[in-house]
């Protein structure tokens, strides 16, 4: 049973991390697509690729999933804790995407995580939690804002005698380095965090004795998160893209560009699983702000903000369930 629940959760952590693709492909390429910057096709091949190549930098992230959030039980009580935590992410992924909400996946997983833990009276680093996920959670979007403002701001003056033409043109170009950086800095981001989910269940099936991340653990999960991408989340883009702000080239950039300085600050520097969504979201509201703030449709702001406080109960809730049923049922 317990080689079956391995290779069970590390079916279900590559279809989590296709889910996260698709989910949140619309982080790197939503503003590029909006502003015609790049075909809707280009920009999920583009994005895709550069998903796959930024799982590639960096494990430490990954390690901060695997043993800053929760000690699991050893043996089958620990992979069935880790496998709940799987399937209640992947559950509020595939509702959220449904509903065309741009929420965290990486949140989704630790909210999981966390439901599964308290439903199996296992241990929850609740200091890890506060230091390495609620105050990334509460800093990395109000600095999106402020970045992506600012950024806008300082091009508004730059750029205020040359030919609005001209101007656009050029913007579109750089849109496309903007957003390879995006998709790279959410490569290196949301695929560790499910790297260090099947670390976790290596390490509490005893088949590892420390966190560190294999190589065959990081190409499975770049596939996973690049065959995702390329498949895409419309809804999403949709919303991102159009419904919240209308966005311009110069824009679009703006908010790329402060959005990937957040996420590799955290990764590298701070190595905490930052949400990309919300990161990317707060910069396109903060870019959008430029003009007139009236011109934010907030009202879609509020309703992503109420999904992104849902997440961790609508992903944690389902995964404590699911364990106390299956703990029910399975012989440990």
């Amino acid at each position: 049973m317990e080689l079956a629940l391995v290779v069970v959760i590390i079916i279900v952590g590559l279809t989590f991390d296709f889910t996260n693709g698709f989910h949140d492909a619309a982080n790197a390429i939503a503003t590029s697509i909006s502003t015609r910057a790049l075909t809707p096709r280009a920009a999920l091949a583009m994005a895709a690729v550069m998903n796959f190549c930024g799982a590639f930098l960096g494990t430490e992230v990954a390690q901060t999933v695997g043993s800053g959030i929760i000690g699991a039980p050893e043996q089958t009580s620990g992979l069935l804790l880790v496998l709940c935590a799987l399937i209640g992410a992947i559950g509020w992924n595939v509702f959220t995407w449904w509903r065309g909400l741009p929420t965290s996946s990486s949140h989704a997983l630790i909210g999981g995580l966390v439901g599964a833990a308290l439903a199996a009276s296992a241990t929850v680093h609740w200091s890890g939690i506060l230091d390495k996920v609620i105050l990334p959670m509460l800093l990395s979007p109000l600095v999106g804002v402020v970045l992506g403002y600012l950024l806008h701001t300082g091009i508004l003056w730059l750029f205020r005698r040359s030919a609005p033409r001209r101007t656009m043109r050029r913007f579109r170009m750089a849109q496309t380095v903007s957003a390879a950086a995006m998709g790279l800095g959410h490569g290196l981001q949301d695929a560790q965090k499910t790297m260090g989910v099947i670390v976790l269940a290596l390490v509490t099936a005893g088949w590892q004795d420390d966190f560190s991340v294999p190589v065959w653990v990081i190409a499975a999960v770049a596939l996973a998160m690049a065959a995702g991408t390329y498949s895409g989340g419309r809804r999403i883009i949709t919303t991102l893209g159009r419904r919240i702000v209308h966005l311009d080239p110069p824009r679009g950039f703006a908010a790329e560009t402060a959005a990937a300085a957040v996420l590799y600050t955290t990764a590298f520097l701070v190595k905490a699983p930052i949400s990309t969504t919300q990161t990317i979201t707060a910069a396109i509201l903060g870019a959008g702000a430029t003009r007139r703030f009236s011109d934010v449709r907030w009202q879609v702001a509020r309703s992503i903000g109420t999904a992104w406080i849902l997440t961790f109960p609508g992903a944690g809730i389902p995964a404590a369930a699911l364990y106390l049923l299956l703990h029910s049922v399975t012989p440990l």
